[in-house]
Order: structure tokens, then sequence, then C-alpha cells
């Protein structure tokens, strides 16, 4: 019993030295941790606003620089604690080259001429509006560790598919009821003509009548009507499918570099007719140019953490589409240089109109001053773009029967604005009044 009583008492003073071990121990490893972290940055960098600093990082710095990956100019992250430890400048230096880099490189300064040297001599732009403050908060920014990414959230996806796990499994258990009730019903029917046999209770069985289908084909009334529904059904039905033949409203083909309207043209708000731009001026509204796509993404090689997290709901793995397109456009990111080695993208069309429809985007988004929306739909909330009108020939007739011609301060329609009001008596024209039903306007 005392041994007992002895091991207990062991074991609670074992626990209480573990606890106080831990207490104490935790403070002096957190700073030792700190300690090391810190290590890296300056004292000026840590005494900025790193807030502050991305926001003028941002503004100024951006352009040709990334925090972990070298750009126009090299890469910033930790670079006074780097020019400190690797070539023994302060930032002193670092302050007299920001605000005057051609002056420096001119003065001979060997570091100076090394990075101009270095990035194809090419002097960085000077900023003398930069405070001492300014340039603190910088450093400040450039001396914080990478980000961990943000776990991924819940998303549509994620719940679609837990969503359809869990409408199998409902329609699994009322499958399963189904059975129990029916299997439930035969056994209660056996058990109750056993018991009317064991009564001696006769049970009176039905007569058997005319088979249900031999007093159908009999019924030449019955059989008439039915065979006329049958081939009215048949008819409206073939009708239908022969009708959808060629519309094809909800296409969204996988394309070989994934695209995505909603980040571009949502989130960012880029105009559609900035990589559209044909659509201004030509029938087409042509498919841009991954020229157009590098004015951008020669400088962003990678998302926001956030912005790979939504990706992933979509399945979308962003950064590596943007390495498609430096693949196909043939981009050097190491060297940011082009390369010259170029491979074609096989980009799948969406929307396709018939060959003896004639359509000009021109006519409708300058004249006719048309949203883009109005036929392609919702695009700046697109993940994978989609047809979303049919495009048939009666989706078309009544825009024109129902769309207002913007007659005013257009001088080309006075004239027939005055004749046509008059003959119509309306103040409003549609594109119909104006011609826009004849057969020769859109069929060549």
């Amino acid at each position: 019993m005392k041994q007992v009583i002895y091991r207990q008492l062991a074991s609670k003073f074992l626990r209480l030295g573990f606890v106080f071990l831990f207490t104490f121990a935790t403070p002096l490893l957190a700073q030792d941790t700190a300690e090391t972290t810190d290590a890296p940055a300056t004292a000026d960098a840590s005494a900025g606003d790193p807030a502050a600093g991305k926001a003028l990082f941002n503004t100024n710095c951006a352009s040709c620089h990334k925090l972990d990956k070298p750009m126009t100019g090299p890469a910033l992250r930790n670079v006074e604690t780097r020019l400190a430890e690797e070539e023994g400048l302060d930032r002193t230096w670092l302050n007299a080259w920001i605000r005057n880099s051609a002056g420096m490189i001119a003065s001979g300064d060997a570091y100076a001429v090394k990075i101009y040297n270095e990035y194809n001599q090419t002097a960085m732009t000077a900023f003398p509006q930069l405070s001492d403050k300014d340039i603190s908060d910088i450093l400040a920014y450039t001396a914080e560790p990478i980000p961990p990414p943000p776990p991924p959230k819940e998303g549509d996806v994620a719940g679609t598919g837990s969503g359809g796990g869990s409408n199998t499994i409902i329609l699994g258990a009322l499958a399963l009821l189904f059975m129990l009730l029916a299997g439930a019903l035969f056994l209660v029917n056996r058990t109750l003509k056993r018991f009317a046999e064991d009564k001696g209770i006769a049970i009176e069985e039905k007569p058997k009548g005319k088979p249900l289908w031999k007093a159908f084909v009999e019924n030449q009334f019955l059989l008439m009507v039915t065979a006329i529904l049958f081939l009215l059904g048949s008819a409206y039905f073939m009708y239908g499918a022969m009708m959808s033949v060629g519309v094809d409203q909800g296409y969204a083909p996988v394309q070989p570099i994934h695209y995505s309207h909603r980040i571009h043209a949502g989130d960012n708000g880029i105009d559609c007719k900035y990589c559209h731009s044909s659509a201004r001026v030509s029938k087409h509204s042509g498919i841009p140019s991954l020229n157009i796509c590098m004015n951008c993404h020669k400088s962003i090689s990678e998302v926001a953490p956030e912005t790979y997290a939504e990706g992933q709901e979509y399945g979308v793995d962003y950064n590596a589409e943007i390495k498609k397109l430096y693949q196909a456009v043939g981009w050097n990111e190491t060297t940011q240089a082009y390369t010259g080695k170029t491979e074609a993208v096989k980009w799948i069309r969406i929307h396709n109109l018939p060959d003896f429809a004639y359509f000009n985007h021109s006519q409708h988004v300058v004249v006719g001053g048309i949203e883009c929306q109005t036929c392609h739909g919702p695009v700046e909330e697109m993940e994978i773009m989609s047809q979303h009108s049919t495009l048939t020939m009666g989706w078309c007739i009544n825009c024109h029967r129902e769309t207002n011609v913007k007659v005013k301060d257009n001088a080309y329609y006075d004239k027939i604005h005055e004749q046509l009001s008059k003959k119509y008596n309306v103040d409003q024209l549609t594109v119909a009044m104006m011609g826009g039903l004849e057969c020769g306007k859109c069929h060549y």
C-alpha cells in the first residue's frame, strides 16, 4: 500500500517538474528564437512601418522589383541585411543609391558599377522624393519573413463534392427504407394468410378478369386517341431536338492555358476591349495576343497567397498556368529575357456562328453602344468562360425588336429619326424599325 502511495507521489512530482520546466524554458526559447529570427534585420529596418512600406513598395518599386525573385532589378527580400553581410554596405549607401543611382555609378562606386553591368547597363530610376522615413518603411517591409500560404477555404467545389456525397447517402437510405417497407408488407400479408388458414377462415379469391392489354386493344377509341397523342408528343420532342442542333448554350471547354475572367475583368477591373481590342474596329473581337498578357505578366509571375487559395477551390494552380504562358511566349524568368522559342497555343473557340450569318462587333460595340455582357453574360464572374446566350436567330431578332437605337447627339440619325418617328408615331426607334429584321442585314 505504501509503495503505491509513493509511486503516485513521485508521478505527481514529475508532472509538476515538467510543468515548471516548460513554463520557465518557453520564454527563454522564444527569446532565443526571436534573436535568431531578428538577427538578419537591422535595428533601423525593424524600426520602420512594414504596412506603410508595402504601399510605398507597390507604388515605387514593384514595377521593377520583386521580393523573392529577380525581375528588371534584383530581388529585395532582406536586401539591407544581404548588402551588410556580403558587401559591407550600410543604410547610408542604400539611401544614396535609391535617391541617385546614376550619380553613384558615375562616381565609380564598385558595387554600383557591378549592379549596373549585371543588369544590362541600366541605371535604376532615381527617387529623390523618398525621405529617410520612407526608405526605412520600405526596408522594414522587405525585411519581413515570407508569410506561410493560407489554408484552403471551404469553397464551392468542396461544398459541391460533400453535397453530392450526402445526397447519395440520403438516396441510399431512402432506397433501403423502401425495401424494408416492401419486405414488411410481404411478411404481414403472409402472416395474415397463415392466421386465416389456422382459424379456418376462407379467403375469397377474386375471379380473374380480362388482361388489361387485351381490354386496351379491343377498345378502338382509346387505342386511336393514344396513337394520336403518341404521334403529337413524338413530333414535339423531335422538333425540340432538331431546333437544338447547333445551339451550344453553356458550352465551357477546358482551354490549354486557364484564363480567369473573374480575376482579370472582375477583381482587377480590366476592360474587355483592352484584350479584345479589335472589337472596336473589326467584325471579330479577336483572340488576344500573348504579348498582351505579357504586358502585365512580365512582372507578375506569381499570384497573391489568398488568390492562390481561391484557385485551389476551383482546382486550378494559377502559378502553374503563368508558367505555361511563359513557355508559350518564350520568356525566361531567370534571365528576364525572351528566348525566341515560342509555342502555338491551340485555343478552343467558344462562340461560333454559322458561316451564313453576319455579325459585326464594331457595329454593335461602337455604333450601337452595346455592352459585352449583353451577349456574353456576366463574364466578370466567370472562372471558366462559357457561352451564355443561345445565339439563335430568334434570340437576335428579339434583341432587334426590343433594343432602342441611341440617336441622341448623333447627327447621322437626325433625318431618318425624324422621318421614322412620324411614320411609326413613336419617340424611340428600335433596330427593327430601321430595317434590323431584313434578311440581307444578317445573311449573305
